[in-house]
């Protein structure tokens, strides 16, 4: 598994201490499945099981969007906001409608990769903002005394 598509994911912060990790981790694998497991030879593009499952219209697209349910409800138990979560559904609603069309739907579920995108809300929405300025929060105050 390449762990530099399935686990580089750009947000700001840190996540917190209290974040089941291996909850995280089993959402990234199942992003990566679907979303990125395969690498098309000689180039960078790679592509998961989402789009081979989503070959047959509808059917594969509901399918996918059940398995794809997962990092959502999971994001929920780790306590993503309820606007994340919305976006996140919007995501799937999205990779579900435009997927679900012939042959468009096909290509569209190769580039889109809801499943990526998803987990790059939960962790922007987990992570806490690190404060560059800490050292600089504190002032020393010397007094003189008489």
């Amino acid at each position: 598994m390449d762990d530099v598509s399935a686990f580089d994911v750009d947000y700001e912060g840190e996540i917190p201490d209290t974040v089941d990790e291996r909850a995280l981790n089993r959402m990234r694998r199942l992003a990566w499945i679907l979303d990125d497991c395969v690498r098309v030879p000689g180039t960078e593009f790679r592509f998961g099981l989402d789009p081979v499952i989503s070959i047959l219209p509808v059917i594969g697209d509901a399918v996918a969007a059940g398995i794809s349910l997962y990092i959502v409800v999971e994001s929920a138990n780790l306590g993503v906001s309820y606007r994340t979560l919305a976006r996140m559904l919007g995501n799937l609603g999205l990779d579900f409608a435009v997927g679900s069309i012939p042959y468009l739907g096909s290509v569209f579920d190769f580039l889109f990769k809801a499943n990526d995108r998803n987990i790059a809300l939960a962790l922007a929405d987990l992570a806490e903002p690190v404060d560059a300025d800490v050292e600089t929060a504190f002032v020393d105050v010397e007094i003189d005394e008489p």
